[in-house]
């Protein structure tokens, strides 16, 4: 039987703290070749800018594969719809049965963040009081629940060009301080921890703003060679890991534009996070380093999640069980 979980039914079965060990758990998989993560494919014609990436994985501990189908449409946006949709269908590697097919918003949503939990928690420095977000919607919302599971933020500071929005997300949040502050520049003038959430096409980011001893999480650009959130100045200036180095390699804009632009070569970047969990490559070496997770996403992310959600249905009794061989 093939279990099928809606946006709203996953909303309830989202369990942060074990999708932050999941995701740490399947990066160092991949490092030690314990799991398949394939670069990503993505499709396109001449009719239009959408894009649509393949993202699969396969794990041995978990004997599961997965693929979530992205559509990357920026015309949904003058719709009034969602810009990216997916879709994942996780089946077993013992017998290729199809186990559960979901709905991708929301664990593509949770994974992120997590993600970024892991890697603020690998790379930042011990003593990080202040977590800044650049951009204030759900992402940036879920990236507040992951990184303070993580760090002992003592305030935030948000920015957006939606100063609404970010107000909004500050009071919804009361474990710790959160203010809004005008400017990307003056998130980065606070922050021992930014996060940039951002589908920005031109660089927010200048590297002149960088502090010693800072940790970024880049993570808001689609999956797009050409788009970028921050300048090459920033990519130059800071040592940088990446959830999968094909990926990276393939659809990171941030790396690949700093590239192109000579500020630093594809040799430069230290490792993945993966690799930092299984002790093949170093994290932070001194409190003065910059240091910088370029995230792309990666398949393996959504198969860790998947396999937390349908476990959890199945034990709650959520979801509609169907025989797709009938």
């Amino acid at each position: 039987m093939t279990l099928v979980l809606t946006a709203s039914q996953l909303e309830k079965l989202i369990d942060r703290t074990a999708t932050i060990e999941a995701v740490a758990s399947i990066f160092a998989e991949i490092a030690r070749g314990e799991a398949a993560q394939p670069a990503p494919t993505s499709m396109f014609t001449p009719a239009d800018t959408g894009r649509y990436v393949l993202m699969s994985a396969a794990s041995d501990e978990r004997g599961t594969a997965a693929v979530k189908l992205l559509a990357d449409v920026p015309e949904n946006g003058a719709r009034g719809l969602p810009t990216q949709r997916s879709t994942i269908l996780v089946v077993g590697r013992r017998e290729g049965e199809p186990r559960a097919i979901l709905h991708g918003g929301v664990p593509t949503r949770v994974r992120t963040a997590a993600a970024s939990a892991v890697a603020t928690r690998e790379l930042s420095r011990s003593d990080s009081r202040v977590l800044g977000l650049v951009g204030a919607g759900n992402l940036a919302r879920e990236h507040l629940f992951a990184l303070l599971a993580v760090r002992s933020f003592e305030r935030v500071v948000i920015t957006s060009r939606t100063r609404g929005r970010a107000e909004a997300l500050a009071a919804e949040f009361t474990a710790v301080p959160v203010f809004v502050v005008d400017s990307v520049e003056e998130v980065f003038e606070l922050a021992d921890v930014v996060c940039t959430l951002t589908p920005s096409v031109e660089p927010l980011v200048r590297g002149e703003w960088l502090r010693p001893g800072q940790h970024l999480n880049v993570v808001g650009a689609r999956p797009r060679p050409d788009e970028r959130e921050v300048d090459s100045a920033t990519m130059s200036r800071a040592s940088v890991w990446v959830d999968d180095r094909a990926t990276a390699e393939s659809k990171s804009g941030d790396l690949l534009l700093a590239v192109k632009e000579r500020a630093l070569a594809l040799t430069d970047v230290v490792g993945t996070i993966g690799d930092v969990i299984a002790g093949t490559a170093r994290g932070r070496i001194s409190g003065d380093e910059i240091t910088l997770f370029d995230s792309v996403g990666i398949g393996a992310q959504d198969l860790a999640i998947a396999d937390l959600l349908v476990e959890a249905a199945r034990a709650q009794g959520i979801g509609l069980e169907i025989d797709l061989a009938a």
